[in-house]
């Protein structure tokens, strides 16, 4: 996948255009959640990391490597969240960072009622996770996550849209 020229497209236009890419990046297989968010998110903000950056992404599926604990697409979220709001060595933590991820977490709390993988998905448990509709849920986090990220990047002008020059 490719950056974006995000000028190219209204705020509406791209943050649907992320919810959907993030969706079909899981759904056809090239990803899971967590991957999905990272990759997509990295692309529309015209990837200033290498799109490698999407192996930090990889431990973090199925609660955390299949462990059923932080949903992967709100860890991918924070991910991504962190590719803007983030610090190296050296840099003071910006308050952002902290009020960005609280308000991740509280939108998919406010959302799903929990943050916890086996909570979300519950109603499949002994699945191992394979049936279409737990994967179908999962599928819509991660769009969702990936449209909440996209949104709150735009309303701060970090991912620039046609109606934002």
């Amino acid at each position: 996948m490719d950056k974006i020229d995000t000028t190219q497209y209204t705020k509406e236009e791209i943050v649907e255009m992320v919810k959907k890419e993030a969706e079909n990046l899981y759904d056809d297989g090239t990803f899971f959640c967590s991957e999905a968010v990272v990759t997509v998110i990295n692309n529309y903000l015209g990837q200033p990391y290498a799109p490698e950056v999407v192996k930090m992404a990889s431990g973090f599926p199925i609660g955390m490597g299949k462990a059923g604990c932080l949903c992967g697409a709100v860890s991918g979220g924070q991910m991504a969240l962190g590719i803007v709001y983030g610090r190296t060595q050296g840099e003071a933590m910006q308050e952002k960072m902290f009020e960005m991820s609280k308000g991740l977490h509280d939108h998919i709390i406010k959302e799903y009622g929990s943050c916890c993988c086996r909570v979300m998905t519950r109603q499949w448990r002994g699945d191992d996770f394979k049936s279409p509709e737990r994967k179908r849920h999962c599928v819509e986090i991660t769009g969702k996550v990936a449209e909440w990220v996209a949104q709150q990047l735009i309303n701060d002008n970090k991912i620039l849209a046609k109606d934002s020059e």
